[in-house]
């Protein structure tokens, strides 16, 4: 969804990269009563050089309530495949990620009922009804393209299956990673359904690199022109502009003439079944959707604010307006895509040879 943002915001399956307070086989401590949480988290919203999103909300939860996060990242299928391997032994305490991955957990059962304050300002479409997940940060689907080495970008899907991206053009692997699915089901809205779809995934896959369990590890290929074309997200890549200039954001048509779309792809965030720091975790997750911290949600992260309440007025946020700026938003039915994921990425390995 997934996903990384200031270390690129996608969600790809990748090795797990663990802070240096935890170790490989989970928290540091099961103590109920030590001040800690561990968080499992789709990549994107943490930076490489510390001054991303979950950076300044770690320090700044530690500091106002004494208690440590541990950050676990990963793609979103990854997050939650490891959920779903510890459920006998649960080390997490708040799971964040992209749809229809949090679907998913819900669907196996990983997660428990809790709504934190403020996601009364969340809208319904971002949250579920039973109170098992709610968005945190908003965000939507796009391209990149190599700014430096085109002149502008391809108007449609057809456009990527021109010769002049052989090996040029990569995007994350559907049912791994967050933006890498999405990269079927914008497809499949555009092309008018899942055969179309296939058709022309089949096609473009003559310039596919091949498969990246990594949104975010796109984006400097991307800017340093390795990749003329990649998948990825509005936040992430908005985020990277600064050190990878050469990016250019773009959604492509599904036909000729026609207008470029998008989804939203938000992170949600869901308190884990029998997590080992409940109470720890639902101040988290107050914390994460209070006004303070939503505010920052453009001006620290790059993305949206998940509060319909909040209108963000920051530099940010005007020019994530001016992306969206005639692009029309499409809302999925995910629980059709979580019910059906196995059938679209089936269809899709088929249709690429993957």
């Amino acid at each position: 969804m997934s996903r990384p943002l200031r270390k690129p915001l996608a969600a790809g399956l990748g090795a797990l990269t663990l802070a240096a307070s935890l170790s490989a086989c989970g928290a540091s401590s099961a103590d109920p009563g030590a001040k800690e949480i561990t968080v499992y988290s789709a990549d994107g919203l943490k930076s490489e050089k510390g001054d991303g999103f979950y950076d300044k909300v770690f320090k700044d939860f530690r500091k106002k309530t004494g208690i440590k996060v541990n950050y676990v990242e990963s793609g979103s299928g990854a997050a939650v495949q490891r959920l779903a391997r510890e459920r006998a032994n649960t080390k997490a305490d708040v799971v964040v990620t992209l749809p229809p991955f949090i679907q998913q957990a819900d669907g196996k059962g990983l997660l428990a009922t809790y709504r934190p304050k403020g996601s009364d300002q969340v809208a319904t479409a971002d949250k579920d009804p039973n109170g098992k997940w709610t968005s945190v940060v908003n965000n939507y689907f796009c391209f990149v393209y190599n700014t430096k080495e085109l002149k502008k970008a391809p108007a449609t899907w057809a456009d990527l299956a021109d010769g002049r991206f052989r090996d040029k053009l990569q995007y994350s692997t559907p049912g791994v990673a967050g933006d890498g699915t999405a990269v079927l089901i914008k497809a499949m809205h555009d092309l008018g359904g899942q055969g179309p779809a296939m058709k022309l995934l089949g096609k473009i896959q003559a310039n596919n690199v091949g498969p990246s369990s990594s949104t975010g590890q796109l984006a400097p290929k991307t800017d340093k022109g390795e990749l003329l074309i990649a998948n990825g997200d509005v936040q992430m890549n908005y985020a990277n502009m600064k050190s990878m200039p050469h990016q250019g954001i773009f959604f492509p048509a599904g036909k000729p003439g026609g207008k470029p779309s998008t989804f939203a792809l938000p992170y949600a965030a869901g308190l884990v079944k029998n997590a080992p720091h409940t109470a720890n975790a639902k101040k988290f997750l107050d914390y994460l959707l209070s006004e303070d911290v939503q505010k920052e949600v453009s001006s620290v992260g790059g993305g949206f604010t998940a509060r319909k309440d909040i209108k963000a007025t920051d530099a940010n946020a005007t020019a994530l307006v001016k992306i969206m700026n005639g692009v029309e938003i499409f809302r999925p039915d995910w629980n059709d895509v979580d019910k059906n994921l196995d059938t679209y990425v089936n269809a899709w390995k088929t249709a690429t040879g993957s």
